[in-house]
């Protein structure tokens, strides 16, 4: 069985079919979340909070996901990996080689996720040019909690909408494959979206980006409290492969994220 490539989450956007994406950090649920027809697993730096029990992802090591990738690879044979870059590993260009190289060597990873703006252009082409696949992440970037002063929706201001904006293009520009937008209004989501030629993964962006990617824990309603735009879907089902199951076909249906579970 082959794995998913970033040919074929092109051609799903160019379809409009939606992706279903989903965090996993070990190999018993990375073959879950497989077996329910998940193109794309995110091993996440969010394994800092709902793993390691951090209060943030800041204290994620490089060697930390490297770890969890190697599990999630063992555990799956179809899905497409993407990896998160832990916070201070991407500061310069040159050690954002030596990173992303470790985690595609020693994590096994198909491709490596960066959190920032228009600051990351010359990084993510020295990346494209030696042929690291990047996702790009921006609207709310969680390794930037502090400066940003809590997890808030970025771009309800019209200033604010204007520079995600002008990131995500930037960012395609630069050579990224994939955009994660997380935090920001339906309609702004939408409208980059329709406007990027590379598939953009929506968490907390409303349901007109080309996909949807949640915390796993999130989705099978593990805490007490959890972000408005996440559904416990254990809640309904009779067990973990039915919620993962019913999970993405309300992605790929459009039923998630409801109005309600957007901004």
């Amino acid at each position: 069985m082959s794995r998913i490539t970033l040919t074929h989450l092109q051609k799903l956007k160019r379809k409009k079919e939606k992706i279903a994406c989903l965090t996993a950090y070990d190999a018993t649920f990375a073959r879950l979340v497989e077996q329910a027809a998940t193109e794309v697993i995110l091993v996440g730096d969010s394994l800092g909070m709902v793993v390691q029990g951090q209060d943030t992802t800041l204290p994620v090591t490089l060697q930390n996901m490297a770890y969890h990738c190697q599990m999630v690879h063992r555990g799956t044979e179809k899905a497409f990996i993407v990896a998160d870059l832990p916070f201070m590993t991407y500061a310069t260009p040159e050690q954002t080689l030596e990173s992303a190289g470790f985690l595609m060597r020693e994590g096994q990873a198909q491709m490596v996720k960066v959190e920032g703006g228009t600051w990351l252009v010359d990084t993510i082409r020295l990346l494209v040019e030696r042929g690291v696949p990047v996702c790009g992440h921006v609207g709310l970037t969680p390794q930037s909690v502090h400066q940003l002063g809590g997890y808030k929706v970025q771009g309800r201001e019209i200033s604010e909408a204007q520079r995600v904006r002008k990131e995500a293009h930037d960012l395609q520009e630069a050579g990224i494959s994939m955009l994660v937008l997380e935090c920001v209004p339906r309609d702004l989501a939408g409208q980059i979206s329709q406007e990027l030629t590379i598939p953009v993964i929506g968490i907390g962006a409303g349901a007109d980006c080309d996909g949807q990617v949640l915390v796993l824990y999130d989705m099978l309603g593990m805490f007490d409290k959890s972000p408005s735009f996440v559904k416990n879907f254990l809640q309904d089902a009779d067990s973990i492969p039915q919620a993962l199951s019913d999970y993405v076909q309300a992605v790929k249906s459009g039923e998630f994220p409801s109005i309600e579970q957007s901004f």
